[in-house]
This record gives structure tokens, sequence and C-alpha cells, in this order.
């Protein structure tokens, strides 16, 4: 950037610092704030409060459809639909493998008989083209928040782009890897909050916790919109709802809800799912408690 005259590591830390402001991330802590357009009636960073909801993984083209007629029934209007899923470990069960191309086709048929805006992550660059072809969001995962060659070609596309934070990274580092998106040009950038590694998470099944600080300290230092993910943050389903309205009130403009018809079968993270019965009631809640903040789900 022309305007940035003196790049210096003056006050290395894990913080955010004057000189960070200055000639790191000018674009990403903009005095501007950013609204993030997804269509015509749909967009992230003012007085709506978008869900996106749907399985870990694109199972099955019959589990895609009764999450798309749920999301309808619940008026939401963004399904989530990885067909490209990486994992921690390399072993996977028998149960699940990635649907991939076949997946994106699904997805297709998604969007076309249900009017669903579809979130798809990408994992790699082989796949660009193909999920570029059906996503309208696209999606970085934690683990590839610092994959900048990755990133950047994302943001070359100029679509809406989700950037999970990684697990174990500040909010220093977060912005770090948004200011390479804004710099290739594409603002259409929302930042997301999915928990953090640390000591205890207060249950022996749950990796991470959900950092609901990180929400009102990234909506005072950048301009872009803050979503939630408390579905991967807590990893367990029962914490969801809580996390959910928690995350309302910190001042999210928007959350990522997991659901699944049967969570028990579900093929991935079969703990952190939401049935449909339970998707309904975080829904109705979500829509009382966000009035208070002049917020609207859709």
């Amino acid at each position: 950037m022309k305007n940035v005259k003196k790049l210096s590591n003056k006050e290395p830390t894990k913080d955010i610092s004057r000189d960070d402001l200055k000639s790191k991330i000018p674009l990403s802590t903009s005095k501007k704030k950013r609204i993030v357009k997804i269509s015509k009636n749909l967009s992230f960073g003012g007085d709506k409060l978008p869900i996106i909801a749907g399985p870990n993984g694109v199972e099955s083209k019959k589990l895609m459809i009764d999450v798309a007629k749920q999301l309808k029934k619940n008026n939401i209007h963004i399904i989530r639909g990885h067909a490209y899923k990486p994992l921690t470990f390399p072993y996977r069960s028998k149960q699940y493998s990635e649907s991939r191309d076949k997946g994106m086709d699904i997805m297709d048929e998604i969007k076309k008989d249900f009017g669903l805006l579809v979130v798809t992550e990408v994992t790699e660059l082989r796949f660009l083209e193909r999920i570029n072809k059906t996503a309208d969001i696209l999606q970085i995962g934690s683990r590839n928040m610092q994959n900048l060659e990755l990133i950047k070609k994302i943001a070359s596309t100029n679509k809406p782009i989700i950037l999970k934070r990684h697990f174990g990274s500040s909010i220093r580092d977060l912005l770090g890897a948004a200011e390479h998106i804004l710099l290739e040009g594409n603002s259409n950038l929302i930042l997301c909050e999915r928990g953090m590694s640390i000591p205890h998470t207060h249950r022996s099944t749950s990796r991470f916790a959900l950092d609901i600080q990180a929400i009102p300290a990234l909506k005072e230092i950048s301009c872009l919109p803050v979503i939630s993910d408390p579905s991967h943050a807590s990893f367990w389903a029962p914490w969801v709802p809580s996390l959910t309205y928690a995350s309302i009130a910190a001042g999210c403009d928007g959350l990522i809800i997991e659901i699944h018809p049967n969570p028990k079968k579900s093929h991935v993270d079969p703990l952190q799912p939401l049935n449909f019965n339970q998707f309904k009631q975080l829904i109705t809640k979500s829509k009382k408690i966000s009035i208070l903040f002049n917020k609207k789900i859709i």
C-alpha cells in the first residue's frame, strides 16, 4: 500500500499495538464499518442477523433436502454444506467420506429447488473452481486461516468470504490474515469466532471454548462484520443455545449453527448438531433476544 511508509516491529506483541493499526492492519481496522451484501435482501453487518445452518458435511441428497425444508420452515436463507472436509486426524470411519464434486452437484440442486444461499468451505486450490460455481459465500476454515496463497486466490473471486479464526490464534493474527484478503481488493469479508484451545474446556468432550470476548473486541477495533460459531466451539449440542444467546448479546452479526435430523447418526462430530426441534426452539428464542439489541434474525 502506498500510504504505508514505515513498516516496523517496534512493538511486537500478541495484542494489537499502535504500530499495527498504523502500518500492518490499516484496512481491517478502518473507521468505516463495512456491510457485506450477499443478496438483495440479505447482508452481514447491519440491523439483520443472518443464520447459517446445516450439517457438518454433504452426506447425501436426502439429508440436504430434509435440512433445506427445515430452513425454509424457519425462514432461514443460508444453508451450510461442506463437500470438502478436512479432519483433525487422517483416519476416516467407514461411515464418512468426502462427497466432493458429487456433494457440490447436490448443493446445486438444493440451491435451485429451495432458493437458498450456499456456504461451502474451500480446503485446497484445486477445488476452488468447482466450489466457485455453486457457493454464494466461500469459507476459509480455521486450519487455513494463515494459508496465504489459498486465501489470496479465494479473495480474487470477489465473492463474500467467511474467515474463521484459528483456535490457537490471537485477534492480531486473524486481522493479519484479513488484511491479505482486503489488500487483494475483496472487501466482502466476514470474520468468524469459532472457539479457542485452552487448558480447560469444562467438559471432557469439548475441544474448544467460545471466546465471547473476541466478539466485542473485534467489533471495537475492526470494520468487518463478526459472526459466531457456537457449534464448533463447544462441540456439545446442549451448550449451543446458551452460547448462541450470549453471542447475540455480545453483538455478533450472524451465527453458524450445525443441525442434523438425527445427530447421533451424523457422519462427523455427532455430539454438536442440534436436531430439528432444538433448532426451531433456538430460532424462536433468538428472535426474541435479538429484538433487545435492535437486530432481526433472518
